[in-house]
């Protein structure tokens, strides 16, 4: 590194090198995150996480001053995670047994979208949630997208419980902390004629025993639907005319985790998919289609916990993949 160093010993079996100049940025980012260590050999490790991660920042975002890349990073919560740890939070998994209902869907030609579409503006998305350590991206997809149909039938934003999907839908498929499917979350709601409110069944962040009260049901659903393996125009049309969509993505990138703004389009993303998330609107931004993506890492990733991904780049990232979405 450049600048002087320090050279730190760990359990007297390696060697860390860090740079003392950034001693009182470190000192900054833990208290601004709220970062506390059990052991000074814990934080030795995480600083040199976190150092690592803040060169691979500091080099792309020098890479995008001059044009190189469509997208910024930043540091954020996420700079002191491993990879593995990273990996905890991405826990979808698409199921071997899955079967996709025909798809309902109808060309565009002659009946054109509207060039953007965002559900925030319609009021149909709620406030960006924390999922932690718990792999349960999956039931904050398939709240999100329940929440969306809720407020466009009804014009009530309601916040729904993914907790209530992490307790309650092991019987079809779902492992609670350890990753699910959205699907199978929408059909554990048909079946249960309800899923409760967050205010009523609060996120805890681990599973525990199922105790769904239905005199707390907030929304319901009649039945869901697949978009064609890949179809990012379905996915589309979809999107503009029913609401948003519960999404599948390769988020194991490196670069993906220090989103900030712009359009996230990186030729290293696979479609072998990993972490569930909610599509809520697409557009244009300088010549780069993008879709609108909610995440469920806070409000400190991303842009204020969004990040608008590559639309209409050979499916990238596997976005349209494995997209669903529920109907009341």
């Amino acid at each position: 590194m450049l600048g002087s160093v320090l050279l730190v010993s760990l359990c007297g079996l390696t060697v860390a090198t860090f740079n003392s100049k950034l001693d009182l940025h470190w000192q900054m980012w833990k208290k601004t995150h709220g970062k506390n260590y059990q052991s000074q050999v814990e934080e030795l490790g995480r600083r040199e996480l976190w150092e690592e991660n803040l060169e691979l920042i500091t080099l792309h975002n020098l890479e995008a001053s001059m044009d190189l890349h469509t997208y910024d990073l930043s540091m954020n919560h996420l700079g002191d995670m491993s990879a593995p740890e990273m990996q905890s939070l991405a826990t979808f998994r698409v199921p071997s047994d899955l079967k996709r209902e025909p798809s309902a869907f109808v060309s565009t030609a002659g009946a054109p979208l509207p060039d953007t579409m965002d559900w925030r503006e319609r009021n149909c998305v709620t406030r960006v949630k924390q999922q932690g350590s718990c792999g349960s991206c999956w039931a904050f997809s398939a709240a999100g997208a329940l929440e969306g149909q809720l407020a466009k039938r009804t014009g009530r934003l309601v916040d729904l419980s993914p907790q209530n999907l992490v307790d309650c839908s092991s019987k079809y498929g779902n492992s609670g902390c350890n990753g699910g499917w959205m699907h199978q979350a929408f059909q554990y709601v048909i079946d249960n004629n309800g899923v409760d409110s967050d205010a009523s069944y609060p996120y805890i962040g681990e599973q525990q025993q199922c105790h769904y009260d239905p005199t707390y049901r907030a929304a319901n659903c009649s039945h869901y639907g697949f978009i064609s393996q890949g179809n990012e125009e379905e996915l589309k049309q979809k999107l503009a005319t029913i609401g948003p969509v519960s999404v599948a993505i390769d988020a194991m990138r490196p670069k993906f985790t220090f989103y900030r703004s712009g359009v996230y389009n990186d030729p290293s993303c696979s479609q072998k998919v990993n972490h569930a998330v909610l599509a809520v609107g697409y557009g244009t931004l300088n010549g780069q289609d993008y879709w609108l993506v909610k995440n469920s890492w806070g409000e400190k990733f991303g842009d204020q916990g969004y990040i608008r991904m590559s639309r209409n780049n050979r499916d990238q990232c596997g976005i349209a993949d494995y997209a669903c979405y529920p109907v009341m």
